[in-house]
């Protein structure tokens, strides 16, 4: 592939440069406080693993805007898409006169989507958007209320899935009542309980059955791959034995594919790796390139479940937004992207793979595809190191690398670069951060 920004880090004022700084006051003066930024530095333009601030500093993007420009930062193609269509028609509600596109994204996930049996789709504007949905999909399907989360989950930042997040800091603090019959319930965290799957398995359903009762869930969510959590892939056989529960007493098994899926882990999906089938599928971030989209879809029979009118949004799957989703797809099938994500494990597997050995603070490397973490730990010990992350994030800012924070405890440095990002850049973007990794193992 080729792009209108050469992909290296280059860097020409300090960071934040003097454009930025300038921006920064008037984002003081302008936006909420609450809405916080990792890095206070303020970008331009980009292409493919690159960001150009506006200062004309050329930064190595680990962070995809948290997994969403998985394809590289405005690829021409989905910039066309989406520019064709918006000089063709920008809005009429689907609910009220419907268009294509709509139609064409829901047969497409119809297809991508794992299970061999008839779905259907409703598309929506953000991934909590999309989890708020399909809880009232799951609701009405199965006549129950109970809902199911996993420790260590992120679902989104509305009134429901803030309940349905795992960490109080910062999403949920001083911001409730939220809603009742939502339940966080344990997960397989293997560096942290060193369970097996089948142990950690057990583990989540006696509690179900002697906290909860079985009879009363409509459906677990789970995050295949947690990211915010911390990247945290759960052990080998969990999810198998979980889903053959939820079988057995009918709860709906739910797949949040917010931020694993869409080709980021070398699958379309995520829970494709766990050989598990899911009932209902949540997509968003990655699905249309940068632009707003996100999907439920599911079973025929249960997505059919809700009467007309009980699901949808005004701007929910908007003529652009769709354009740049088919587009993407596209591109995906068309570029071999799914390999692509192949290839990027296999760098970060060769270039990180043994810094658990190399650096005292450093407890776990893990990674799928072009998703990876970094447990930060209290050298020679478990205990998480938050204070290590934030030293570590501002460093490779500061040195034109974004990198993302995760984890329960704020000890996860987290990795979601595109999938078109260079072996080069890679090798780059770690070379900067093992300068503040050796320091703070010394």
């Amino acid at each position: 592939m080729e792009f209108s920004v050469p992909q290296e880090r280059k860097l020409v004022t300090e960071l934040p440069g003097p454009a930025s700084r300038a921006l920064l006051e008037r984002r003081r003066a302008a936006v909420s406080r609450g809405a916080g930024t990792l890095a206070d530095i303020f970008m331009d333009h980009g292409a493919g693993a690159i960001l150009v601030d506006v200062d004309g500093n050329q930064l190595i993007d680990l962070g995809c805007g948290i997994g969403v420009t998985t394809i590289g930062h405005a690829d021409p193609s989905v910039a066309a898409a989406a520019a064709a269509q918006a000089s063709k028609l920008t809005h009429t509600l689907f609910t009220v006169t419907p268009y294509e596109n709509y139609v064409q994204v829901a047969e497409k996930l119809a297809e991508l989507t794992p299970g061999d049996f008839e779905k259907r789709s409703v598309l929506v504007n953000s991934g909590a958007e999309a989890v708020e949905n399909a809880v009232k999909i799951a609701r009405k399907a199965t006549g129950r209320r109970v809902i199911l989360s996993l420790d260590h989950a992120f679902h989104g930042r509305t009134n429901l899935t803030m309940a349905m997040t795992y960490r109080p800091w910062p999403e949920r603090a001083g911001m409730g009542p939220f809603p009742g019959d939502l339940y966080s319930v344990p997960s397989s965290y293997p560096f942290k309980d060193g369970l097996s799957g089948e142990a950690a398995a057990a583990r989540t359903i006696d509690y179900i059955v002697t906290h909860i009762g079985a009879s009363e869930v409509a459906a677990i969510f789970v995050e295949p791959i947690q990211g915010d959590g911390g990247i945290v892939i759960p052990a080998e056989g969990y999810f198998p034995a979980l889903k053959a529960f939820c079988e057995e007493h009918g709860i709906l098994f739910v797949a949040d594919e917010i931020q694993a899926g869409i080709a980021r882990t070398g699958a379309w999906y995520s829970i494709e790796h766990f050989g598990v089938v899911p009932d209902l599928v949540t997509s968003a971030k990655g699905i249309a390139g940068g632009f707003p989209l996100a999907a439920v879809t599911g079973r025929a029979e249960i997505m059919d479940a809700v009467q007309p009118g009980g699901i949808g949004g005004t701007f929910g799957g908007n003529p652009v937004s769709t354009a740049a989703a088919l587009a993407t797809l596209d591109l995906i099938e068309r570029e071999g992207l799914i390999e692509e994500a192949k290839r990027v494990e296999r760098a970060f597997a060769a270039r990180i793979g043994d810094w658990a050995e190399r650096f005292g603070i450093v407890g776990e490397v893990r990674g799928k595809g072009a998703m990876w973490g970094v447990e930060l730990v209290v050298p020679g010990t478990r205990d998480p190191n938050p204070a290590a992350l934030k030293a570590i994030i501002d460093h490779a800012a500061a040195n034109g690398v974004i990198a993302l924070d995760a984890g329960s405890w704020d000890s996860v440095l987290r990795f979601l670069p595109s999938v078109v990002i260079s072996e080069a850049l890679i090798d780059d973007a770690m070379s900067v951060i093992e300068v503040k990794l050796a320091e703070l193992s010394a």
